[in-house]
């Protein structure tokens, strides 16, 4: 009785690390982008990627070999961010879904049902790692080419204005200056490291048993790793969220499937023995993407009632989930 209810509180101070690592990441990346005078966005890909909580659990799983526990964050990560994080968002106030954003949702499908290919038999050697990797990078450079300029990815975006803002504020204080907020950086993509390693090493010792180790990464893992995001939405929404905010978000689908899954894939061969745990789940993610882009269409928005209807479908996805 006591290892289980340990390896719970384990569980909870992992999320809890994850948490504090990405905010304390985020919060302080735009102001150790202007002190080391480059861009957020440049200094975001080159330290953790645009989704750097997604990342660090993928390969900390991967690296324990636990491939159940990769597979269902990504998918579990992904069903989170359209319909909690937009779900959140919408309901707080009308989310922006002009052409830029739609731009991203509807590139990411194809993209989705690309890595749900690759994942549908159960495994992901080496070099369908590297070609999901390739196809985020192609996913970059397409919005890139059409946008002319860097594309929003996550949070990158809101990093990028707040260091515009500071660089402006206060010039001076930024020249030729690294501070404490580099240490900051490195300090919060600690903490999702070894929080990530928590989490995953909790999951594993409570069960061995694939199926379950599936279902708790698909609802938990998965969960705690969009958190993030789903608060980006909430605050975001609260300010008067802009498209670029939300473009990052929903660019966050394409990062979890690609180069989340890819560089994990690299790392170790991913494989389960019970592919059929991963279809009603990934055909459930592809169908999360469906509802956010129907439901935006319309009035080029997501409206209060779309984000109810977001709210609403997510614990019936989890159910689902843990049903079949």
């Amino acid at each position: 009785m006591f290892l289980p209810i340990f390896w719970i509180l384990v569980i909870i101070a992992g999320v809890g690390a994850i948490v504090w690592g990405a905010e304390t990441f985020a919060k302080n990346l735009g102001e150790a982008a202007v002190r080391l005078q480059v861009s957020s966005f440049a200094l975001a890909l080159l330290l953790a990627g645009a989704e750097p909580e997604e990342l660090a659990t993928t390969i900390a799983a991967s690296l324990k070999g636990a491939p159940a526990i990769a597979f269902g964050d990504v998918i579990g990560a992904n069903i989170a961010i359209c319909l909690v994080a937009l779900g959140v968002g919408a309901v707080i106030a009308p989310l922006p879904f002009g052409k830029r954003v739609m731009r991203y949702a509807v590139l990411g499908l194809p993209i989705g049902v690309a890595a749900v290919g690759f994942i549908w038999d159960g495994k992901v050697q080496r070099l369908e790692g590297g070609i999901l990797v390739i196809l985020y990078i192609a996913y970059v450079v397409t919005i890139w080419l059409i946008e002319h300029k860097p594309p929003a990815l996550g949070e990158t975006e809101v990093l990028t204005e707040a260091a515009s803002e500071l660089a402006a504020e206060q010039p001076e204080k930024y020249q030729n200056k690294i501070g404490q907020e580099l240490l900051l950086v490195v300090a919060g993509l600690g903490a999702m490291v070894i929080g990530s390693l928590l989490l995953v090493e909790a999951v594993r010792q409570i069960t061995h048993v694939e199926e379950t180790q599936t279902r708790l990464a698909l609802t938990v893992v998965g969960f705690a790793t969009a958190f993030e995001l789903v608060m980006l939405c909430w605050s975001a929404a609260r300010q008067g969220a802009t498209e670029v905010v939300i473009a990052g978000v929903v660019g966050s689908f394409a990062y979890n499937v690609t180069m989340t899954l890819g560089a994990a894939a690299l790392i170790r061969p991913l494989l389960i023995v019970d592919a059929t745990l991963l279809h009603q789940p990934a055909l459930l993610m592809l169908a999360a993407l469906v509802l956010v882009i129907l439901l935006a269409t319309p009035g080029n928005e997501l409206s209060k009632l779309a984000g109810g209807v977001l709210l609403i479908a997510y614990p019936l996805s989890v159910l689902l989930m843990l049903m079949f």
